[in-house]
């Protein structure tokens, strides 16, 4: 074996033979260059850290030169002069570069595709797949997520409202979005730059006041709410308003003590008339207010604001998601719910007009003019409540819209 040498050299190194088994040529501080029986010349650094004697691999001569070799010595040493592991350090920094270079959008935005696609109906795979093809893909897709600016979504939105497809452009903002949040979920992504651009896309003129009365839309936006990453408590709210299309201000202040879970049933005083209204809950509604207990069951509130549970949610928490989501004001509003039920209930699922008043909390009265009681069709409006419930969740699973088309509204 032949003898250890100190005090390397390029023509000490370049000399060295292989033999028949590995051996070392020290340089000094621990650092080294192990020759194998094939011929390779390995640069490693021979430390104690924490009582225990490590190896760090540095790399290969001649690509890593013996001065490089060095820098690489005095780099490591000034982590342990800090308590840091340099073995350690090397395998964050390789993780990091790997997570830039393969991380990209393209590859996560299809991730999200695949995993949500299993869902989602035939034709609405279709449309979601284009608008990446076409509009996201080949201008963002390549780009690790990490990087990813405001300014660079900002600009593939302007190009595609630039060509007149302002709506387009509203609902590619809302699938980037979502691809940023399931990135944020496996921890690929810091945050959703998305939320930077409210307001910078130009509003889109509709003809329903801030409310969504078609079944694919409406289908979009329960999905989205499903990818909600903000708080439980929020998002709650958001899987509640639509299925009990209370007034805002009602959901938000909801009290325990009025919800009874094992009759189905909540009770409470509109904030309009200042009646008792009786809201019938579905499984799916009970089933939420059941995940919700643990967290808030304790207090007074049902959706308590995040600073104090002594008051309940701000009346802008609903409205604040819906804008992170990319849902202007101009498409859909906390009340818009209770038109996106009014019209669909009667014009889609056929359920007579004055059963739907009476479960928004209107004053309906009889043929003669009198005001019905408030216990009125209370068996219709259970019914009722059960069947739009089922209904979202078709919706959301991308099957209503071929079951029970939208008609519209011509009276």
């Amino acid at each position: 074996m032949p003898k250890k040498i100190t005090g390397l050299s390029e023509l000490k190194i370049r000399q060295a033979k292989p033999g028949e088994k590995p051996y070392k040529l020290f340089d000094g501080d621990g650092l080294f260059l192990l020759i194998t029986p094939p011929g390779g010349k390995l640069w490693r650094i021979k430390y104690r850290i924490g009582g225990k004697e490590k190896t760090l691999s540095l790399g290969k001569y001649p690509a890593l030169s013996l001065a490089e070799a060095r820098t690489s010595l005095t780099d490591a040493k000034k982590l342990l002069a800090h308590g840091q592991d340099p073995a350690q350090v090397k395998k964050a920094d390789k993780e990091h570069l790997q997570d830039i270079t393969q991380n990209t959008f393209e590859k996560i935005a299809l991730e999200w595709f695949n995993n949500q696609s299993l869902i989602w109906s035939s034709s609405h795979i279709k449309k979601t797949r284009s608008r990446l093809d076409n509009d996201v893909l080949p201008w963002i897709g390549s780009r690790p997520i990490r990087q990813l600016t405001p300014k660079e979504i900002l600009e593939l939105l302007k190009r595609v409202e630039s060509r007149g497809a302002g709506e387009t452009a509203h609902r590619i903002k809302v699938i980037i979005s979502q691809v940023f949040r399931f990135a944020i979920a496996s921890e690929r992504a810091d945050a959703d730059p998305t939320a930077n651009l409210t307001g910078a896309l130009q509003p889109v003129i509709s003809s329903h006041f801030a409310a969504v009365t078609a079944p694919d839309k409406l289908g979009d936006l329960l999905r989205a709410i499903d990818g909600y990453q903000g708080t439980f408590v929020v998002k709650c709210a958001l899987m509640l308003a639509p299925m009990l299309f209370v007034r805002p201000g009602e959901l938000r202040q909801a009290e325990w003590k009025n919800i009874n879970l094992e009759e189905s049933e909540w009770e409470l005083i509109t904030s309009k008339t200042k009646t008792p209204l009786k809201v019938p809950l579905s499984t799916q509604a009970v089933g939420v207010f059941k995940e919700l207990y643990p967290l808030t069951g304790s207090g007074r509130y049902v959706f308590p604001s995040i600073r104090s549970q002594s008051r309940p949610m701000s009346e802008n928490a609903i409205l604040a998601a819906l804008r992170n989501m990319g849902y202007d004001k101009s498409e859909v509003t906390g009340h818009g719910f209770r038109a996106t039920a009014r019209t669909m209930l009667v014009e889609v699922l056929q359920f007579r007009p004055d059963i739907v008043e009476h479960q928004l909390g209107h004053n309906v009265k009889d043929p003669l003019g009198r005001a019905y009681n408030r216990a009125e069709f209370l068996a219709d409006r259970i019914k009722m409540m059960q069947v739009w419930a089922d209904y979202l969740d078709m919706l959301r699973e991308g099957t209503g819209a071929k079951i029970l088309p939208f008609k519209t509204h011509t009276g």
